[in-house]
């Protein structure tokens, strides 16, 4: 596609820098280079050059070229590699803006014109503003399956899969007379399909995991007043992120901080110590504690091994695990036989170690459990579940037309091709000329 405007922008990271990368794409891109610029480098060849506004030397840097299709964009794309000065970086824009149809770039627009000029689908985009975004490991590496297509790839086989499988049956409906048409091919797609299904559905569970790793692994510290919850939250944080005293309900509202584990963001959320009899204002923030342990992936139930008062925690969804505090204070043996599963000090920092790596092992389970490829967006879960609502309903179906549960397999390959944006009709007939031999 071609675009009239050609645009620029400060593509490197906030000035002053050591180097700043300024970033142009469009028709006029080689008419840029040669007016402010020495000449035209040879494409994906750095040269060192003299940035000018007609005799005036503004800057000397790297010039690179990159000549459409062969782009990001899929345009004539230059980047020239200067010196991160705001004055600098500034002069140059101006310089370049002030050409003819050269205008600066709106917000995300070069990743816009590579997804229109098909260098990127959907999700690929999606996954780029992720990678760029990542503060984690995990994400990081989630974020870079999907941008080098793995998760594009998959969907297109589940797509190419349904459109075969409706070229058979179409096939079989309109052109069961041709010699080049199997009999009853429509039959034997169906096995196909209820795989399929099964796939999509398990794909489907996989956005937990994802949501793990984009949103953080949710933890919360649950006990009685005085169980030693703000203590772990300030040992985990290593600072003082709340207040520690030893009267009860201090703790009204729910703090957080957040931790990276295994390089997995989790959450850490400390709250208001749960007992009967508390006051109105203490009462809102053990509702606040119960509803954040309801919907929490782990929750650490704290009970001081000096004076343990237990809490309920049967209502929790995730899992739960006991941890005996205040084991400096405690006797040995009344630990060990006390039924914890872990037993820690925050003063000494005795079994710390162990609990954190726990909480990252539970993380990662989690995780490992939903497998490789996982669907990184609401939006991919909201299409994936269209598209296995019609596939059910031609499955179901099982007396109904052809041609009507064929139908239902056209609505879900469209939502499938939702997903990466490559939405073509003409695709089936191509499957089914191709495989046929129908229209000699």
């Amino acid at each position: 596609m071609i675009f009239g405007d050609t645009i620029v922008a400060l593509s490197s990271g906030r000035l002053p820098s050591g180097v700043a990368v300024i970033r142009i794409s469009g028709l006029q891109t080689r008419f840029v280079i040669e007016t402010i610029c020495e000449f035209v480098p040879d494409p994906r060849m750095a040269s060192l050059q003299a940035l000018h506004r007609e005799k005036e030397i503004l800057d000397r840097g790297l010039v690179l070229f990159f000549p459409a299709p062969n782009s990001f964009t899929g345009e004539d794309v230059a980047e020239l590699q200067v010196h991160g000065g705001r004055a600098t970086v500034s002069s140059i824009l101006h310089e370049i803006t002030s050409l003819p149809k050269v205008r600066l770039a709106e917000a995300g627009e070069f990743t816009r014109r590579a997804f229109m000029n098909g260098k990127l689908d959907l999700v690929q985009t999606e996954a780029l503003a992720d990678l760029i975004n990542a503060e984690t490991e995990a994400q990081r590496r989630l974020a870079q399956r999907n941008s080098d297509g793995a998760q594009s790839r998959l969907y297109a086989e589940w797509r190419n899969m349904l459109v075969n499988v409706r070229a058979l049956i179409e096939a079989d409906i309109d052109f069961s007379d041709e010699g080049d048409v199997p009999g009853s091919v429509a039959d034997r797609v169906w096995t196909d399909v209820h795989a399929l299904s099964d796939q999509i559905s398990a794909h489907i569970r996989g956005y937990s995991a994802a949501e793990i790793i984009q949103d953080g692994f949710h933890v919360v510290i649950l006990g009685a007043p005085n169980a030693g919850k703000s203590s772990l939250l300030n040992a985990l944080a290593r600072r003082d992120a709340a207040i520690v005293t030893e009267e009860p309900g201090t703790t009204r509202d729910v703090l957080e901080v957040v931790l990276d584990i295994n390089g997995l963001k989790v959450i850490v959320a400390d709250t208001a110590g749960i007992r009967d009899g508390a006051g109105k204002v203490e009462s809102i923030g053990i509702e606040k504690a119960k509803a954040r342990g309801r919907d929490a992936d782990l929750v650490l139930k704290l009970e001081d091994l000096t004076d343990p008062h237990p809490v309920d925690t049967s209502w929790a969804t995730g899992e739960v695990i006991r941890i005996g505090t205040k084991l400096d204070l405690a006797c040995a043996s009344h630990a060990q036989a006390s039924g914890h599963d872990h037993c820690i000090s925050t003063v000494t920092g005795e079994g710390m170690t162990s609990l954190i790596r726990a909480i990252g092992d539970i993380a990662e389970l989690k995780i490992r459990e939903a497998g490789d490829i996982l669907p990184s967006r609401l939006r991919h879960v909201e299409l994936l579940q269209d598209a296995l609502s019609h596939i059910g309903n031609a499955l179901r179906d099982t007396h109904a037309p052809l041609e009507i549960r064929a139908e239902e397999l056209r609505l879900a390959t469209d939502q499938l091709g939702r997903i990466t944006g490559a939405v073509d009709v003409e695709e089936l007939l191509g499957v089914i000329f191709s495989q046929f031999c129908i229209g000699k």
